[in-house]
């Protein structure tokens, strides 16, 4: 259990903050995203760095638990995933990244997940 708190202490606030910089500045976060979305070689590098957080993450913990510690399992997963989706497929990244962020409520809705997820990491990692 001490990793899982030690993890929920590194991802719950940084993971909080984002999603709500994504309801407090929709537009800029919506401008920033269109920027990155533009260079190939920022979708790739991003997916080097997100492929080994996750590899860190999977590696320290790999627990397939009925509890709040599957939100961390999950997160690493899907980093994982993403890290190579972005290394091996960039254009496609771009391309399908473009429509997310074009379509209306989608930074919102990233948004509030985000923050939903941040807080539960962040009261387990700090209060529970």
């Amino acid at each position: 259990m001490e990793t899982s708190i030690l993890i929920a202490k590194l991802l719950g606030l940084p993971v909080f903050v984002a999603g709500a910089g994504m309801l407090l500045n929709t537009s800029g976060f919506r401008d920033m995203a269109k920027d990155f979305l533009k260079s190939e070689a920022l979708i790739y590098l991003s997916g080097v760095l997100i492929l080994v957080a996750g590899l860190a993450v999977v590696i320290a913990h790999n627990k397939w638990a009925g509890d709040w510690t599957l939100i961390i399992t999950t997160f690493g997963w899907l980093a994982v995933f993403g890290g190579i989706i972005r290394m091996t497929y960039p254009n496609l990244v771009a391309k399908v990244g473009s429509k997310f962020i074009d379509s209306p409520g989608v930074m919102r809705a990233a948004g509030v997940i985000w923050i939903a997820v941040g807080a539960v990491l962040s009261y387990f990692g700090f209060g529970a």
